[in-house]
């Protein structure tokens, strides 16, 4: 069978393409850059596409429909950069991939330590050779009561860390977890808002859930709230963000997501002019850290993510369940 690749990374990827696909009997098509009208024609003779968070618009995926692609396969676990509704109205399949939750759980917790304890002024007055000690006093987290929203598994083992630090745990979720439950105590978004003193987001963005901290829920939190956001850009309200930050309602946030970010992480950006407003205003506060979606990126996660995106392909060319089908 055949897939072709995109966004096809030489420093990280290809070792593990090249061993997968040998394994699965898989013969590989690639492209290093991210999909596009002009590029699309590449993946001619292919039925399976295996792409990275690149924006597939409702436009592309009609070019790879009529190309004979039948499935798109992102690398990825989150899949809202494709087009789900146009994929559905021609009956392209959609597949993510999965990878250790521990990855991005012990990211999270790093942000929340890198929080509280101001890291970033420190290291910034380090560099200056800035070693006093006024205005970077930080706390400890057993002394902080976390929320922890959507407990999947990556929010369940952030939640199973954080045991370990001795503070108060709740969560939230649709479907909640027995297993959650012996570390954390469920608690509407309301009661989240309003008690804890920290809280980070762990769930896939939906139509939902599309700003659910907003203004409002800013307003509900609590005075000198910390916020994470290891998930995904589109669930927090920059703007309201901003002004929560402004006003002292959030005491400081650790951003490994933010909203519009497709174009501009994982590329050398340094001698461009980048139309992002909102992003050089959160950088510029020194209780916000940003960091460019990373919090996946171990050497473990690139090889799940390779062979999973494989595997999946390989599952729907033979019939077989497959655990990546999104559709």
């Amino acid at each position: 069978m055949k897939i072709f690749v995109y966004s096809y990374r030489d420093f990280d990827e290809a070792a593990f393409f090249t061993k997968f696909a040998k394994e699965s009997g898989v013969e590989l098509g690639i492209c290093r850059d991210d999909p596009d009208m002009d590029n699309a024609a590449l993946a001619k003779g292919y039925p399976y596409i295996s792409i990275l968070t690149t924006k597939i618009d409702a436009e592309l995926v009609q070019r790879f429909y009529d190309l004979g692609v039948r499935m798109i396969s992102t690398r990825t676990v989150g899949y809202d950069h494709i087009d789900l509704a146009k994929a559905r109205e021609l009956g392209m399949h959609v597949g993510n991939a999965t990878y250790s939750p521990h990855c991005v759980a012990d990211y999270t917790v790093m942000l929340m330590l890198m929080c509280i304890r101001k890291m970033k002024r420190i290291m910034q007055r380090a560099e200056l050779n800035d070693f006093s000690l006024p205005g970077i006093q930080g706390r400890e987290l057993r002394n902080f009561t976390v929320g922890v929203i959507g407990t999947g598994k990556i929010g369940e083992t952030v939640i199973k860390n954080l045991s370990g630090f001795g503070c108060e745990i709740c969560a939230h979720d649709l479907y909640e977890k027995e297993s959650v439950r012996a570390y954390a105590k469920y608690a509407p978004l309301e009661e989240i808002y309003e008690k804890c003193d920290l809280i980070s987001l762990h769930m896939p963005l939906t139509k939902d859930n599309y700003h659910m901290i907003d203004e409002e829920a800013i307003r509900r939190m609590r005075e000198g709230t910390v916020l994470v956001n290891t998930a995904r850009g589109g669930l927090v309200d920059t703007r309201a963000l901003i002004n929560g930050i402004k006003s002292g309602k959030i005491a400081a946030a650790g951003l490994d997501v933010i909203e519009n970010e497709f174009g501009m992480y994982y590329f050398d950006r340094k001698s461009d002019i980048l139309d992002k407003e909102e992003l050089a205003i959160l950088r510029s506060f020194p209780n916000v850290i940003v960091t460019p979606h990373m919090a996946f990126y171990t050497d473990e996660s690139v090889s799940d993510m390779v062979k999973h995106s494989i595997q999946s392909c390989c599952l729907e060319e033979a019939g077989k369940e497959n655990p990546w089908k999104i559709f």
